[in-house]
């Protein structure tokens, strides 16, 4: 199974001759999370190679244009290549009036089945709200702060177990019992009642987590709390911090400060103002707050989720965020 963001576009308002507007496409086993489709996302999905069909639910942070308009011609796509596996679309419910707009933007022959998902008032104090669960993952958004309405997007996988082969071998389990015990939750080892519990610690699941347009808030902490991949907004360096806030934007340092009191291990920054030909002093400022790995958005860039945090010293405590060098575009600095 595969595990990766792959940008799709990295600009922020207007696209540039280097950069589309946004679009971010999560591929996580047999899902796949298109988030904020701005326009042109079409024609980078054909350059990525990431086919219409793969695309199982659309999530929208926020009904600016260039992190929505290119929903229509996905649609659109996806109707005319004849997906026939519904597709959610999960957004601010005060854009609902926007999302019937677009996908009824021009005539075509429509024939995708759209499960319209709009998120009802997310609390302003940070709370993370579940949106949907399944067997493998859970998805939950958060307020963010910006002039319009817009929410986050967290997407948590849920947590295993990891055993633990000393204390299999100290109470006799081995071969077939060991995968009964993972099934049952318990078998009996030389006389006794032996759990699953005992024999193996909680194993943290994978987290994705996404944060775009917003100032400083308690939902962006939220939402990246311990995130293995941080997507976040890096739109103006720390010398335009007054016009950022103005805005509603974090700056590169912003970024970096979020990943590090958040407890995040990979940030990927996205959404360059069009003023910034060359964002590696957007890429070292944030490297300057965070410590971990540190990547610059380039379109049609795959960056792959980090591997599960390993339980430590079997107390099921997460190991800290990983060391890194800071990359521009994937490429080390």
């Amino acid at each position: 199974m595969v595990r990766e963001l792959v940008v799709l576009g990295s600009a922020s308002q207007v696209p540039t001759r280097t950069r589309n507007h946004n679009g971010y496409f999560l591929r996580w086993d047999d899902e796949g999370v298109l988030f904020d489709p701005g326009e042109g996302t079409q024609r980078q999905m054909l350059l990525a190679g990431v086919p219409a069909s793969a695309v199982t639910r659309i999530c929208i942070t926020h009904f600016h244009g260039d992190h929505c308009l290119g929903l229509p011609g996905v649609l659109q796509r996806m109707s005319l290549d004849g997906v026939t596996r519904p597709v959610a679309v999960t957004f601010p419910v005060s854009g609902e009036k926007y999302v019937d707009r677009m996908r009824h933007a021009s005539e075509f022959d429509d024939r995708l089945e759209v499960r319209l998902q709009p998120v009802e008032a997310v609390a302003p104090d940070g709370r993370l709200v579940t949106v949907e669960e399944t067997q493998s993952w859970t998805l939950r958004a958060a307020a963010l702060r910006h002039p319009v309405d817009a929410i986050g997007w967290r997407v948590e996988e849920r947590p295993g177990r990891a055993m633990l082969p000393e204390r299999l071998a100290a109470a006799g389990i081995s071969g077939p019992d060991v995968g009964r015990l993972q099934r049952e939750g318990a078998v009996t080892a030389g006389g006794r009642r032996v759990t699953l519990d005992e024999m193996s610690v909680e194993r943290p699941g994978q987290v994705v987590a996404f944060v775009m347009d917003t100032a400083w808030c308690d939902g962006a902490l939220t939402l990246a709390d311990g995130a293995d991949l941080l997507v976040c907004e890096a739109t103006f360096a720390s010398t335009e911090a007054g016009l950022a806030a103005a805005r509603g934007h974090l700056t590169a340092s912003d970024a970096g400060r979020l990943a590090a009191e958040s407890g995040a291990r990979r940030l990927l920054l996205a959404h360059f103002s069009q003023r910034y030909r060359d964002v590696l002093p957007l890429v070292e400022e944030a490297a300057a707050e965070f410590a971990g790995d540190v990547i610059a958005a380039a379109d049609l860039l795959r960056v792959a989720v980090p591997p599960r945090r390993e339980s430590r010293d079997g107390t099921g405590q997460r190991a800290g965020p990983n060391g890194g060098r800071p990359r521009l575009g994937g490429r080390e600095m």
